[in-house]
């Protein structure tokens, strides 16, 4: 076997791999999951948002950690299996894989929902195609776009949080931070607003395509992270000063409202663009991840042998990827998936479960055992925090991707 034929090319430094992750956590989220976990957690909101990012430090140290030791496409799969064992790094692949898809076909319809809401399938499916030949080209252009991308969404934000916090209608009482919605509220706010802190893990997922990754991936991880988290504090901030908890809980597109309650209506087709743009950085970045792991997963031969080509010019996986953008562009065309939020957060959090497990095995003194000791906990009480929905079918899934890898090895044993 080649070197074309066996391993990607290394191309991307510290500030690519940066860029790849806040493409991925500035996305869709910051304009739409605000909502969602102000209606669990009430006045609760910032207490939820502190709660994410102190589960998602935990899974971002963990991984950065695991990816230096590790450093090849897979993520979480590579390092269960290489700590835990073949099962639980299976496990963690199928989270992922079935977990992102159904977020990659999400954000492809908020893309359609904000760019043309009458047509937004359509729209959707236009992006699925459009991004998977970028990704198709190469990950060097990949990380190029989706600089430009977090570059425009970066500013739309930032205009958003100086309107509201310079506006008239702002006011530090409607900080006052409670707990509303009680602490069950406080958690499930958690476990979707970590649904948008989850993209450090595509720069993981990249471990074979970043250059120096022993020292690369544990500087930008915990980077991308920090930057995302200040953003994310800043804009909620900043909303909930205008429009308190409850108002935010109640509006289908908080950040839209929020500056057409600023008293600043001429922002909203900004912010509508804003949003637009952001969900185009977080389905790049996820067709990225998703086909990387896909690559790893079709390499132990846990998914169909020929999706491990790797194209011999353009040095992608390039048979995963289209095999992803073809189950993704179905799914936008075809299907509601509202409602796999959710049901993604659930997936992501199983993911992150098993890099904690394996992160615990890297040592045996209580100081490197407190974080992923957390994580793992953090995971497992968010996860079962969320909604009802989400926890049946997301342990459903679970139990049958468990099914299937017994199934393989029933059949390989006879």
């Amino acid at each position: 076997m080649t070197r074309s034929d066996a391993e990607l090319r290394r191309t991307l430094g510290v500030g690519d791999a940066v860029v790849i992750g806040l493409g991925s956590m500035i996305g869709a989220g910051i304009f739409a999951a605000l909502g969602p976990a102000a209606r669990a957690a009430g006045s609760g909101l910032l207490l939820g948002l502190a709660v994410a990012a102190v589960v998602a430090y935990c899974n971002a140290t963990s991984s950065a950690r695991l990816a230096a030791l590790y450093p090849a496409s897979g993520g979480t799969y590579v390092y269960g299996r290489e700590r835990l064992g073949p099962f639980w790094g299976y496990l963690a692949g199928w989270s992922f894989v079935v977990g992102k898809t159904a977020s990659c076909a999400a954000m492809a319809l908020t893309v359609g929902a904000y760019v043309w809401p009458g047509q937004a399938h359509a729209v959707a499916v236009a992006a699925v195609v459009a991004l998977t030949a970028v990704n198709y080209g190469g990950v060097q252009k990949s990380a190029w776009l989706t600089r430009a991308i977090v570059a425009v969404v970066l500013a739309v934000l930032a205009s958003v949080v100086v309107v509201c916090l310079g506006s008239g209608e702002s006011s530090a009482g409607r900080l006052d931070i409670g707990a509303s919605g009680g602490v069950s509220g406080v958690l499930q706010a958690a476990g979707l607003l970590f649904f948008a802190f989850a993209g450090y893990a595509r720069i993981a997922t990249l471990g074979e395509e970043v250059r120096d990754p022993a020292r690369t991936i544990p500087r930008a991880i915990p980077l991308a992270l920090g930057i995302a988290l200040a953003v994310y504090v800043c804009v909620a901030v900043a909303v909930l000063s205008v429009l308190g908890a409850d108002a935010l809980g109640r509006a289908g597109a908080p950040l839209t409202e929020a500056v057409r309650a600023a008293g600043v209506p001429g922002l909203v087709p900004v912010v509508r663009v804003g949003a637009a743009l952001a969900a185009l950085g977080s389905l790049l970045a996820l067709i990225l991840g998703v086909s990387r792991t896909t690559l790893a997963m079709a390499r132990d031969r846990h998914l169909p042998g020929a999706l491990s080509a790797v194209h011999p010019r353009f040095q992608v996986p390039h048979r995963a990827e289209l095999a992803v953008g073809a189950v993704v562009t179905v799914l936008a065309a075809t299907v509601d998936v509202r409602g796999a939020i959710g049901f993604s957060s659930f997936g992501v959090l199983a993911y992150y479960a098993v890099a904690n497990a394996s992160a615990w095995t890297l040592g045996s003194a209580p100081a490197v055992r407190v974080v992923p000791a957390v994580g793992l906990l953090g995971c497992v009480v968010l996860a079962f925090a969320l909604p009802v929905v989400s926890v049946v079918v997301g342990a459903g899934v679970l139990v049958v991707g468990a099914v299937a890898y017994g199934v393989r090895r029933w059949a390989a044993a006879r």
